[in-house]
C-alpha cells in the first residue's frame, strides 16, 4: 500500500507546498526545524487541514478539499508514534498497548504475542509508565499503534527526546520492525544517523518545500544534498557483508569487494550490514600507505570534486558499486592534483565508525 499526497498551506513565516509518496518501507521527512516536518505528517494523520490538498492511501480517498472529503482522524487507521510516546500514565503496560487493540476490531488480540515479541516488551507488561526508561516508553508507545492494526504508521521525531544509550537500544526494534512487516512508514526527524540506518527513500525539506528526495544511500552520497544535510553531516552509506569476527575483537567485513575492518559487530556471519561513515574521516593517499595504523585502506577512483565558498571540498569516490564521500581542504586537493578520473587510495580508521551508524540491512525478498 503506498500513500501519496499534495499539500499546501500559508503560515505567517513560509508556504508550505509540497507532494510526496510513501511506498512500503520506510520514507524519512529530513530538515531543520520550523520546516514544516510535523506539519505534514498531522496533515497526513487528519490532526490539521491544509487550505489546499488531498491525501490517497491505496485506493481510499483520506482528504480531497476540492472535493470537500476529509475522513476524521480515528477513521484513517494510521498509527502515530510522538517524540514523548503520549502514554496514559495511570495505566499498565498491557493496559496501554490493549488500548490501540480498541480500534482494530477482531483479531487484535491474536497479534499481540507477535508484537510483544517484535518489541521486547515482554517483561515490561505489569508496568506504569513511570517505571519506564525513556527507550522502553517509545517500544511501548510503539506497541500500542501497532496493535490498532494500522494501515500506516506516522512517526514524528519518536527518538529524539532519548540520549544515545537510549537512542542505540531502540534503533533495532525499529530496523526489526522496518524488516518484518510491509507497512508504509513516514519517518520525520532531524537526525541524519536515524535516517541512515532506517529509511529506505529521503525527503529533504526546506522551508516547507521539497529540495530533493530518492533512495537515501544515492542522496546522501550527493554533493547537492549538503546545503540541507550540513558539511558536519556529510557522508556516505556503504553496504558490507560480515565476512568473520577475529579473536582480537575485530570483525572483516566485504564492501563491494575491498574489505572493511571495524571493532566487533555482533551480528552473525555472512549478514549485510548498512554503515554510515562520515566524509570528515575520510583520507586520501595518492599512493598506498606504509607504516600507518589504520587497516582500512581502499583502491577508489575519484569520480567529482565539488568545491563550496570554505577551504574544505567533497571528493566523491567511486567503490565498486558505491560511492564514498571525503572531506579534505582545497589545499590538499590541490596539491595532489586531485581530478575525476585518477586511481587513488581512501583510508578510513576504524574507531571513527560509531556503533549507531552500523545497521542491518533490509532483506529483498524475490
Amino acid at each position: 500500500m503506498t500513500l501519496r499526497a499534495r499539500l499546501s498551506h500559508s503560515f505567517a513565516s513560509f508556504d508550505l507546498d509540497v507532494e510526496l509518496e510513501v511506498p512500503p518501507g520506510v520514507t524519512a521527512v529530513f530538515g531543520p526545524s520550523g520546516s514544516g516536518k510535523t506539519t505534514i505528517i498531522n496533515m497526513i494523520a487528519g490532526l490539521v487541514q491544509p487550505d489546499q490538498g488531498r491525501v490517497h492511501l491505496g485506493d481510499d480517498i483520506l482528504l480531497d478539499i476540492c472535493a470537500n472529503t476529509c475522513v476524521p482522524p480515528h477513521k484513517r487507521r494510521m498509527g502515530y508514534v510522538f517524540q514523548d510516546g503520549r502514554l496514559f500514565p495511570h495505566l499498565s503496560v498491557a493496559r496501554n498497548i490493549r488500548f490501540g487493540a480498541r480500534f482494530a476490531g477482531l483479531g487484535a488480540l491474536a497479534q499481540e504475542a507477535d508484537v510483544i515479541d517484535l518489541l521486547g516488551i515482554g517483561p515490561l507488561m505489569d508496568r506504569l509508565p513511570g517505571k519506564l526508561s525513556g527507550g522502553e516508553r517509545q517500544r511501548v508507545a510503539l506497541a500500542r499503534a501497532l496493535l490498532s492494526s494500522p494501515r500506516m504508521l506516522l512517526m514524528d521525531e519518536p527518538l529524539a527526546a532519548l540520549d544515545g544509550p537510549r537512542k542505540d537500544e531502540v534503533l533495532p526494534y525499529l530496523e526489526a520492525l522496518r524488516n518484518e512487516t510491509d507497512l508504509p512508514i513516514l519517518y520525520v526527524s532531524h537526525a541524519i544517523d536515524e535516517v541512515a540506518r532506517l529509511a529506505g527513500h529521503l525527503i529533504l525539506l526546506h522551508q516547507g518545500r521539497i529540495q530533493m528526495q530518492g533512495p537515501t544511500a544515492k542522496l546522501l552520497s550527493e554533493p547537492g544534498a549538503l546545503p540541507y544535510v550540513g558539511l558536519r553531516e556529510a557522508g556516505s552509506i556503504l553496504t558490507a557483508q560480515v565476512v568473520e569476527h577475529d579473536p582480537d575483537g575485530l570483525t572483516q567485513l566485504d564492501v563491494s569487494g575491498a574489505k572493511l575492518v571495524l571493532p566487533g559487530v555482533s551480528v552473525e556471519e555472512g549478514e549485510t550490514l548498512v554503515i554510515r561513515v562520515l566524509a570528515q574521516d575520510v583520507l586520501i593517499s595518492l599512493e598506498y600507505p606504509k607504516g600507518l595504523s589504520s587497516r582500512n585502506i581502499m583502491a577508489v577512483t575519484i569520480t567529482d570534486i565539488h568545491k563550496g565558498d570554505g577551504p574544505g571540498v567533497v571528493t566523491t569516490l567511486q567503490l565498486g558499486e558505491q560511492s564514498l564521500l571525503a572531506r579534505i581542504t582545497a589545499r590538499a586537493a590541490e596539491e595532489l592534483n586531485l581530478r575525476p578520473g585518477l586511481t587513488c587510495f581512501a583510508i578510513i580508521k576504524a574507531t571513527t565508525v560509531p556503533r549507531s551508524s552500523i545497521g542491518r540491512a533490509k532483506a529483498v525478498t524475490s
